[in-house]
C-alpha cells in the first residue's frame, strides 16, 4: 500500500517519481510549481521563483482547481504531464462508489504525442521499484493500477469523456489542438471536462507552449496570470526556466532557424504576428441558416463560376475541393462547397466536378495553382476548360475580405468550411504585404475554393456580374448576334479594368 505523500517528497525520493526524473535539481521551477499547485509552503529561496513565473501573484493557500503552465518548447511539458498523471493516480486519495472506475486522463494534440506521454507515465512507474509493483495491467494507452485507478493516454476529444469518473486530467500542448469536426477543440473539451472532475474534486492541468492570442490557453492566462485569491494558478517562463539542462547554445541555434517563432517556442511568449483572419461575427453574419446546404441551379439570369483545388488522393492529405457560387443583385452567393478527402482516383473526381459544373451551366473553371499536368488535361477530356489562379491562395483570402467586410457574402452552414475559416491566420508582413494561412496540422482547402470563387464572380468584369453584362444578348437559339464578346472586352479596357480569359 501507498503512502500518501506530498508531491515534493515524492519527487525527491529516487525510490518513488525521483527515480525515474534524475537530478532534482534541473527541475527546480516545476518543484516550485508542483508545491504552490498543490497548496504546499514555498521556503525563502523558492516564493522569488514563483513570483517571477507567477507575475508576483501570492502563492495559493490551498491546492488549486486548475493549474495551466505556459512554458517554452523542450521545456519538460509532457515529462511533468505525465509525472503529475502518476502522482494523481498513485498518491491521492479518492471515495468512489462501489464498482466506480476512478481515471486519470492526459490528452494529447495528436495520437503520436499521446504515446509520448504514455512513455514517461509506464517509465515513472516502472523505474520505481516501488511504484512498478502498482501496476496491474498496461495497454498501449491506458495503464492500470492495483488501486483500481486507470491512467488513460489519448488524442483530445471532447466525445470520449463523457460517463467517465476523472480524478484528474490534464491537457497536453492544449494550445496545438486540433479537430476535423470544431474550430475550438480546447474549449469543448475543456466544458466536457468539468462535469467529470466535479464529483471527485479531480485537478485539471494544462501545459502548453503558447501559440496565437485566442483559445483556452490564451483565455486563462489572460484572466488569471497574476491574479491571486482564487484557485486556477497561472505560471509563465521560458524553456530555459523550467529545464535547466538546455545549454544557451542550443536555444540560439534554434532561434536563428527560425527567429519569427523564436519567442513564442522558446520565450512563451504568445505571438503578436499572428490575428485570426476572420472574426467569428463576420463569420456567422455571412451564414444563411435557413438555406439547404446545396442551393440547385438557377434558370437565366443566374450567372456562376467555379473554383477548384485539385488534390492527388493520397490518404491523409489536401481534399479535392469545389465551389461553385453566383451573384445576385448585391449578395455573392456561395450555391455549393464539397471536398473529397483520399483515398480517391483524381480523375474520377475531376469527371464527377466537372458533371456537377455542367448542371450550372460552367464551362470553365480556374484552378488553385496545382503544380501537377494531369490537371488541365483531365478537365479538358471532360469538356471544361481549366486556367491555374493568377494569385496565391494568401491573395485570394485578402481579395476577398472587402466581400466578408461589406457583409455580401451568403455561405451554406457548412460546418468544415466555416471551421476552416475561423482558423485561418492572418501574419503581418515586414513590408506591407501579409500573409493569410491555415495552422500548422490544418487545411484550408474548402476556404481556398470558396475565397478563390468569391473572388473570381467579383472580379469578372468588374462589379457589374449580372447574366446580361457577363453574357451578352443572345438569339432565339443561343448563338451571339454579333461582337459582343469584343464589344464588351473593350468597354471594360475603357473603364480602366484588366481582362483574364478562361
Amino acid at each position: 500500500m501507498i503512502r500518501r505523500l506530498t508531491i515534493d517528497r515524492a519527487l525527491a525520493d529516487h525510490r518513488l517519481l525521483g527515480a525515474a526524473l534524475g537530478d532534482i535539481s534541473l527541475w527546480g521551477t516545476w518543484l516550485v510549481v508542483l508545491k504552490a499547485a498543490f497548496g504546499l509552503q514555498l521556503d525563502e529561496r523558492e516564493r522569488p521563483i514563483f513570483a517571477s513565473i507567477a507575475g508576483n501573484r501570492a502563492p495559493p493557500a490551498s491546492r488549486v482547481r486548475e493549474l495551466w503552465a505556459v512554458v517554452g518548447r523542450r521545456g519538460g511539458k509532457s515529462r511533468m504531464a505525465a509525472l503529475i498523471a502518476v502522482f494523481l493516480a498513485v498518491f491521492v486519495k479518492y471515495r468512489l462508489a462501489p464498482g466506480e472506475k476512478g481515471m486519470v486522463l492526459v490528452l494529447a494534440a495528436s495520437m503520436e504525442q499521446a504515446r509520448v506521454v504514455f512513455d514517461y507515465a509506464l517509465a515513472f512507474l516502472q523505474t520505481s521499484p516501488v511504484l512498478r509493483q502498482e501496476i496491474a495491467d498496461a495497454t498501449t494507452s491506458e495503464i492500470r493500477l492495483r488501486n483500481g485507478v486507470v491512467i488513460a493516454v489519448h488524442s483530445n476529444s471532447f466525445r470520449s469523456i463523457r460517463g467517465r469518473t476523472l480524478l484528474g486530467c490534464v491537457f497536453d500542448e492544449v494550445s496545438f489542438w486540433r479537430d476535423d469536426t470544431t474550430a475550438t477543440p480546447d474549449t469543448e473539451t475543456y466544458t466536457a471536462v468539468l462535469p467529470s472532475l466535479a464529483t471527485t474534486d479531480g485537478m485539471l492541468i494544462g501545459i502548453s507552449s503558447p501559440y496565437r492570442k485566442a483559445g483556452l490557453l490564451h483565455a486563462k492566462h489572460k484572466n488569471h496570470f497574476a491574479v491571486a485569491g482564487d484557485d486556477v494558478l497561472v505560471v509563465q517562463g521560458s524553456s530555459k526556466t523550467f529545464n535547466l539542462s538546455l545549454t544557451d547554445a542550443t536555444i540560439a541555434a534554434q532561434r536563428l532557424a527560425d527567429p519569427t517563432a523564436a519567442a513564442s517556442e522558446w520565450d512563451a511568449e504568445f505571438r503578436a504576428d499572428l490575428v485570426g483572419f476572420l472574426d467569428d461575427l463576420t463569420i456567422e453574419r455571412a451564414v444563411d441558416r435557413a438555406r439547404p446546404l446545396e442551393l440547385k441551379p438557377q434558370p437565366h439570369p443566374a450567372f456562376y463560376r467555379a473554383f477548384v483545388d485539385p488534390a492527388g488522393g493520397a490518404p491523409g492529405g489536401d481534399a479535392y475541393s469545389i465551389c461553385i457560387a453566383h451573384k445576385e443583385d448585391e449578395r455573392y452567393i456561395v450555391d455549393v462547397v464539397r471536398g473529397r478527402h483520399g483515398p480517391f482516383d483524381p480523375v474520377e473526381v475531376t469527371r464527377e466536378y466537372a458533371a456537377l459544373c455542367r448542371e450550372y451551366r460552367v464551362n470553365a473553371v480556374i484552378g488553385d495553382l496545382y503544380s501537377h499536368q494531369w490537371v488541365q488535361q483531365a478537365w479538358r477530356d471532360c469538356g471544361v476548360t481549366y486556367t491555374p489562379s493568377d494569385l496565391s491562395a494568401s491573395m485570394l483570402y485578402l481579395e476577398a475580405l472587402p466581400l466578408f467586410s461589406r457583409g455580401v457574402v451568403s455561405l451554406p452552414d457548412h460546418a468544415p468550411l466555416l471551421r476552416e475559416l475561423r482558423l485561418l491566420e492572418r501574419i503581418p508582413g515586414r513590408v506591407g504585404k501579409d500573409q493569410v494561412t491555415h495552422p500548422r496540422n490544418c487545411h484550408d482547402d474548402l476556404a481556398n475554393v470558396t475565397c478563390g470563387c468569391l473572388r473570381t464572380l467579383a472580379d469578372y468584369l468588374g462589379f457589374d456580374t449580372s447574366y446580361e453584362w457577363a453574357n451578352g444578348p443572345r438569339n432565339e437559339d443561343g448563338s451571339d448576334p454579333g461582337n459582343w464578346m469584343a464589344l464588351r472586352t473593350q468597354m471594360y479596357l475603357l473603364s480602366g479594368g484588366s481582362v483574364k480569359l478562361w
